[in-house]
């Protein structure tokens, strides 16, 4: 039993790796299996022949149009001067679209067209053509005529088209099943009590979906504990079982991480490790002819490797042609670092301000799902570039379509839950407007609206002069341009701590104790800003904090790790404290509001923004979190 803990990881470029799989792959037997199905189940199916057509539609000469069929020859010189008298049975009969044309009719005139002078006398204006209104045999399909080629995907039109050539089966070629194994001794199902230590087990859901997505058919297996041997029999189970099989952490090089020894010891490990981040340590075996892929646990380097090499590879089983994924350019707002080894995928934010697309980076770790929830887009750093400067135009892959992203208002600055709330309500009221936010910190978003890069910034900068909120800091940083603060709400900040107090902490005086571990927000943030301003006055020095230097990027990851137990306090919102459990030392209340460009006040999308804020129901849901004053909300202040 090869136990050993797995170093074995390379750094092979993308393309070849993915050319060196799929090539390998077809050196066996290339999946061709087909299957016979009812045309009405076709639907986006891949046809293995071409379908020719059984019978003509119309197999019959048939009528056009509702009115009467008669002989074109004893119309002839009708007209208005000149009308002609048909009798009933003997020049004409009434037929309906679709009818059947018999001799010696070859010409229908519609029914507007004639007047009835009686129950078998009509007259007719004008005379009619031979084959005036009358579907041929075989007008629409002809028997023996191709319907759809080899390699054809089946739409809805297709279908009607085959029903018509009186196709009633079509042979397709059939849809791998993909085999879905969850590794891991600390995964969970999601009606399991959720300890600590373990982690809800949430990639094999969203692995069945992408495979759906790519055609195949999903067969998800239960959690199998990092141990060896079950592992490999779970392997050899699902091989057995599945055309392709695809196992769910375990890739890396960790003391724990058996999959990529296990595979070498059952079949063929191709590749082990490529240079994309995230997605690197994933594993490309053969195992008894079929393809195994081990991908790591993280869910977005999951979800970029699934992309990698799974949709590809389905692509060669069901011979779907996947659509391109559509790119734009657009303006980077920040500075973006990648590390020359790897390829980077970074999920970004997408708006157009002031007719310039901008493109805001999002958080990069491999584990931070939300950052696939919330992106618009990817920019792919390549391998061997060091990065971009803020300001490049750059290439975006798309995760949703064009128009959503030129609905979208862009917020780039300070978090709160309230902006959530906003971007939904905002949603709910215009389902075609949507509320794109970026958490950057007030001063973050000062400087992403004096660059043109927002249509609104999220701030809370508390002067500490005058105790005055956001207006100096706007006439500060953005001089020269007539700007506005929307006012929104008023926000309780202060210290949050855990459930039940179990420190003791009674204020800021007690953050410079050595039992208390603090977790701060990120530089530029308005909650920093209040802090520093309370350790200045206290007479308190940043480096007698522990935990001072530790940043996080919103409130609720603040709130969060102090609830996981890896801090004791930190500032914050009452709101954040009160979703998560927690305890709350009340400092200040601060005005947190919206910063905008005044032209801005007279757009559409801005006035739709401004009645969700007043929105009743809105203010409700914000007034119940508690924590916040919502007295001014949508007040407009000129700058």
């Amino acid at each position: 039993m090869k136990e050993d803990r797995n170093i074995y990881l390379t750094n092979v470029p993308l393309e070849e790796a993915k050319e060196r799989f799929i090539n390998r792959v077809l050196m066996d037997k290339v999946f061709k299996a087909t299957e016979i199905i009812p045309v009405d189940e076709a639907l986006d199916r891949v046809t293995v022949s071409p379908i020719f057509a059984q019978k003509s539609s119309p197999n019959y000469s048939a009528a056009a149009m509702d009115g009467v069929a008669v002989v074109a020859s004893s119309t002839y010189g009708a007209s208005e001067a000149n009308p002609v008298r048909l009798k009933r049975a003997k020049d004409f009969i009434y037929i309906n679209t679709g009818g059947i044309i018999k001799d010696p009719f070859d010409a229908v005139i519609m029914i507007e067209d004639i007047v009835e002078i009686d129950g078998d006398w009509i007259e007719i204006y004008s005379g009619a053509g031979v084959w005036q209104h009358i579907r041929p045999i075989g007008e629409d399909i002809v028997e023996g005529e191709l319907i759809i080629s080899a390699k054809h995907r089946i739409r809805p039109v297709d279908i009607g088209a085959l029903l018509a050539g009186q196709i009633r089966e079509v042979e397709v070629y059939k849809e791998p099943t993909v085999g879905i194994i969850p590794t891991g001794s600390e995964i969970i199902h999601v009606d399991a009590p959720l300890e600590d230590g373990k982690i809800i087990e949430s990639n094999s859901s969203m692995f069945a979906a992408m495979i759906k997505e790519y055609k195949g058919l999903p067969k998800r297996y239960p959690v199998v504990p990092d141990e060896y041997q079950l592992i490999k029999d779970s392997i050899l189970k699902a091989v057995d079982e599945n055309d392709v099989v695809v196992i769910n952490a375990g890739s890396s090089a960790g003391s724990k991480d058996y999959t990529a020894n296990v595979l070498r010891e059952i079949g063929e490990v191709i590749i082990h490790g490529v240079a994309t981040k995230p997605g690197k340590p994933v594993i490309l075996a053969m195992v008894k002819n079929k393809p195994v892929v081990g991908i790591p646990g993280y869910p977005v380097s999951a979800y970029f490797t699934m992309e990698f090499f799974i949709k590809p590879l389905l692509a060669i089983y069901t011979h779907h042609r996947f659509m391109k994924t559509a790119t734009i350019t657009a303006t980077l707002s920040r500075r973006v670092v990648s590390s020359i080894k790897y390829e980077e995928y970074i999920r970004v934010k997408l708006g157009s301000v002031q007719g310039k697309l901008i493109a805001t980076p999002l958080e990069r770790g491999a584990g931070v799902t939300m950052s696939l929830v919330r992106a618009d887009g990817v920019l792919v750093v390549p391998q061997r570039l060091e990065g971009y400067e803020a300001g490049s135009q750059v290439e975006i892959r798309l995760f949703k379509a064009a128009d959503e992203i030129e609905n979208t208002i862009v917020s780039i600055g300070s978090h709160d839950l309230v902006m959530d709330l906003l971007g939904n309500q905002l949603h709910k009221n215009k389902s075609s407007l949507f509320l794109s936010s970026a958490h950057v910190g007030s001063l973050g978003g000062i400087m992403a609206m004096r660059k043109g890069e927002c249509h609104i910034a999220p701030i809370h900068l508390m002067d500490t002069t005058s105790g005055e909120y956001n207006t100096s800091y706007v006439k500060q940083y953005i001089k020269g341009e007539k700007m506005a603060l929307m006012k929104f709400v008023g926000r309780s900040q202060g210290l949050m701590i855990k459930g039940g107090n179990p420190k003791g902490i009674k204020g800021i005086e007690d953050l410079k104790r050595q039992d208390v571990l603090f977790v701060n927000r990120q530089r530029g943030a308005g909650t920093r800003i209040l802090l520093d301003y309370y350790l200045q006055r206290e007479k308190i020095k940043a480096e007698e904090i522990q935990g001072y230097e530790r940043e996080m990027t919103t409130h609720m990851a603040v709130a969060a790790a102090i609830a996981g137990g890896t801090a004791d306090c930190g500032m914050g919102v009452y709101s954040a404290a009160k979703t998560m459990g927690l305890d709350f030392i009340p400092i200040a209340w601060e005005d947190y509001d919206l910063l905008l460009p005044q032209a801005l006040l007279k757009d559409e999308k801005i006035e739709d923004l401004i009645a969700a804020m007043k929105n009743h129901e809105f203010i409700h849901s914000i007034e119940a979190l508690g924590g916040y004053n919502t007295e001014n909300i949508g007040k407009i202040i000129l700058i």
